[in-house]
């Protein structure tokens, strides 16, 4: 179960990720659209998994490792945005959200 903190703390990574990749470093994402769908933090605020929905899902694979390349990068340019709110910068460990896949895929099936 996530605290308080932890909840406001991840609220403000996804959304200050999202903006990062969309417009600091939109090199990285390949001309894709990457959005930041979920930003869980551990209980001692040192490690962030964000989980990421790309499209075209066929770039997904390639994407995704481009990012986790330059995640100390990234990393950076989120401490530059947030270091003044918090002491440690957490590490971020980045994953492809396939909810959107499963959920086309159910609905899929009833329809048949």
């Amino acid at each position: 179960m996530e605290s308080t903190r932890q909840k406001k703390i991840s609220r403000l990574l996804q959304k200050e990720m999202s903006e990062i990749l969309q417009r600091e470093l939109n090199e990285l994402t390949l001309s894709s659209l990457v959005t930041v769908t979920i930003a869980r933090v551990s209980p001692d605020l040192s490690i962030v998994r964000y989980y990421l929905s790309i499209f075209p899902p066929q770039k997904s694979k390639e994407v995704l490792a481009n990012i986790n390349e330059n995640s100390a990068r990234i990393r950076y340019a989120l401490g530059q945005r947030v270091g003044k709110q918090l002491r440690v910068i957490p590490e971020p460990s980045f994953f492809l959200d396939d909810s959107l896949d499963y959920l086309e895929n159910i609905d899929k099936l009833l329809k048949d």
